[in-house]
This record gives C-alpha cells, structure tokens and sequence, in this order.
C-alpha cells in the first residue's frame, strides 16, 4: 500500500511526466532527493511508469481498434499470448459480453487485419472476436489521479 505523499508524488508526475523532483518536493513537502528515492521505488515496484505518450496517427499507426474475445477454457494462456504481441496496448480480463479486451494499433487497415484474422483469432481457445474501429480519439488523459 502507498502512503498520501507518494500518492502526491504520482499526481504530480500524472499532470507532468517531466515536472522537476524539486519542483514535486515543494508541492508535496520533501526534499529533491526524498521524491527522487520515491519515485524510483515505486517505479521498481511497479507502480508506475513514466513514459511519453504520443498521438498514434502523428507517428504512423493509422488504425486502431478495440477487440472484444470470447475464449474456451482458461482464459489466462490466451491473455498472456496477447499480451506478448507488439500491436497490443493493453489487455483487459473481463466480465460480460466478452472474456477479454484488447486494444491493439495499427500501421494500417491490411495490419489490422493480419492482426485480427491471423494473429488474435489463430489463438488456441479464442472461440469469437468482435472489432470496434477507432474513428476519431475524442479524449486520451492520464491525469485520474490516485483517489
């Protein structure tokens, strides 16, 4: 469990990945150094990443999708599967419709495909997949804060 202050810590960074440790150690009351140590540990930990976050058609993913799967069995191998493809964003576990969510990006409409039919559904325990386009992106925002 994370105390108030690194939680602070990660609000910080959530509104400015690039905000300066003396910069967060004022706002949050610790020294440069102090956030510093605490911003590494939770980074060891897992807690969080820091990472840029780009626009995917400014830098050539013209196409992306969210991919609802129902599988057979156990879920688990078939989440893991996915989770090592590079066009893969994420990988949710759900309930409902659908048994997972993957959202995947893509150069192209011919990636997507290949991604779909020759990748996703090519998993053994994948039973049915359903594709929900990207059109436009709307609203993309990290700033949710650690509540």
């Amino acid at each position: 469990m994370i105390d108030a202050v690194s939680k602070a810590i990660i609000e910080q960074l959530q509104e400015d990945g690039r905000r300066p440790y003396a910069a967060i150690g004022k706002a949050v009351g610790l020294s440069e150094a102090a956030v510093r140590q605490r911003v590494q540990k939770l980074l060891d930990q897992g807690v969080m990443q820091i990472v840029a976050v780009t626009d995917p058609l400014t830098v050539g993913f013209r196409r992306q999708a969210m991919v609802g799967i129902k599988v057979d069995g156990d879920m688990d191998p078939v989440a893991d599967a996915l989770a090592e493809m590079d066009a893969v964003e994420y990988v949710v576990i759900t309930a409902g419709s659908f048994d997972l969510m993957v959202e995947i990006v893509c150069e192209d409409d011919d990636h997507l495909l290949e991604m779909i039919n020759k990748r996703i559904r090519s998993l053994p325990g994948v039973r049915t997949t359903e594709s929900f386009v990207y059109l436009k992106l709307r609203k993309q925002t990290y700033t949710w804060g650690t509540r």
